[in-house]
């Protein structure tokens, strides 16, 4: 019998806010396009369809990294795994600062997506180690709250500093934070307590070490036996593709142009909705733990966030203060979203947790990945020829038929969430 003790909670928070800051900055690089809408265009000399298309290069990579990045995470250990993330991230951050043209810059982005997609992964391996089960779900909130102090980041304060600054030398800054970032996780992190003295909540399994592709195979074909895996890979992909669609890219250009903001005003009211998700995410969490149970609460924030854009798209423009609630409420319910990660990890056995974190986050953000173009390529269709400084500009009409696609998305992943099976928050053994 180990009579160790448990990690304290502050050394357990400790460690893993060194992976959390590296999933802030992913968050940054997440919707920094969308207050950089203006400056990309002209730079590159592009419309709607090639900047949906550059910022969705972030995502393109991202999904594709997320199964091999939760077997790496299972296998590999997400100190190593977070650690050279990071380091690749901040050479794709600075391929995309210096790109002398488009095919570049997407060259970048899509080395920023690769490397963040470890991010999320890593620090869910990570809580599930140095953190009793029973605390799985609030952190997990807690991740999409630090996720959201980066995307805040890359709002009003981008904004600001692109006033001052041009954004290739920004980019050379977050470059330069992303190398420190880790550098930190590697001299400081550990995968499991035992190895800073003290008893682990879960032993390491003994097939962890065996990375041969018969047992990856192996570990994603049991996890997708299961139908809870299946829905919560559509089911978040729809609530997020909205949330990031609207912040991370198209919410400025779309309420400048129907409420006549300023770029700084629209920033602001983007940053809302994502500071209202960063605090929906733990209070989900948390409830769901609560009343153990994930469907109900999952089933009313998607209903009320889809009532939400319903608002947001389709309503005459109103008052600031209207917009900023719609937003606000909108951002805090689709916080349900975080329930997924608990959801899938309880409904498949514990030593597939990372395997089964990495195929649901890739379908979360398969919805912004599908999204972002696709509404660009509206918006390019529906385009009048309009432009300011030479750069196009797209009528509140054409925004509403692209944001139709989003709320198509999120009605179907709510109809989705009625054929999940619960799991009343127990761990499948």
């Amino acid at each position: 019998m180990d009579h160790r003790s448990p990690p304290p909670a502050s050394a357990a928070w400790f460690i893993w806010s060194l992976a959390a800051l590296f999933y802030m900055i992913g968050f940054f690089q997440r919707v920094a396009p969308a207050v950089m809408t203006g400056e990309l265009m002209t730079d590159f000399s592009i419309r709607a369809a090639s900047l949906g298309n550059l910022s969705a290069f972030y995502f393109y990579s991202y999904v594709a990294m997320q199964i091999p990045t939760g077997v790496l995470a299972d296998t590999w250990g997400p100190r190593k795994l977070l650690s050279a993330g990071a380091f690749a991230a901040g050479i794709g951050t600075l391929v995309f600062a210096f790109a002398p043209g488009i095919a570049v810059a997407g060259a970048g982005r899509l080395l920023i997506g690769a490397s963040v997609a470890v991010a999320f992964v890593g620090m869910l391996k990570l809580a599930s180690n140095w953190f009793p089960p029973n605390r799985f779900a609030m952190v997990t909130g807690m991740a999409l709250f630090t996720g959201m102090v980066g995307a805040v980041t890359g709002g009003l304060p981008l904004r600001l500093l692109l006033e001052t600054h041009s954004w290739r030398s920004v980019m050379v800054g977050a470059a330069l934070i992303t190398f420190l970032a880790g550098a930190g996780i590697y001299c400081f992190a550990r995968d499991y307590p035992h190895q800073k003295g003290w008893r682990n909540h879960v032993e390491p399994d003994a097939s962890a070490d065996d990375a041969r592709l018969s047992h990856i195979f192996t570990n994603i074909r049991e996890t997708l036996r299961y139908r809870n895996t299946w829905l919560l890979f559509f089911i978040p992909a729809g609530i997020v593709g909205c949330i990031l669609s609207f912040s991370g890219l198209w919410g400025v250009p779309y309420m400048t142009a129907r409420s006549g903001m300023t770029p700084a005003e629209a920033s602001t009211a983007s940053s809302l909705l994502l500071l209202s998700w960063a605090l929906g995410g733990p209070f989900f969490g948390w409830a769901s733990d609560r009343i153990g149970r994930r469907k109900p609460l999952y089933k009313l924030g998607c209903g009320v966030s889809i009532a939400g854009w319903c608002v947001l798209v389709f309503s005459p423009p109103g008052e600031p203060l209207v917009l900023g609630t719609v937003l606000v409420v909108t951002g805090f319910f689709s916080g349900c979203m975080v329930a997924s990660f608990a959801f899938a990890k309880e409904t498949v056995p514990a030593r597939l947790a990372g395997t089964v974190s990495g195929i649901i986050n890739m379908g979360v953000m398969t919805g912004p990945m599908i999204l972002q173009p696709a509404i660009g390529l509206v918006l390019d269709a529906m385009w009048r020829g309009d432009t300011v400084h030479g750069v196009p500009v797209y009528g509140p009409e054409a925004y509403r038929a692209g944001f139709s696609l989003m709320i198509a998305w999120a009605a179907l992943s709510f109809i989705l969430l009625f054929f999940t099976r619960e799991t009343f928050c127990r761990q499948n053994p």
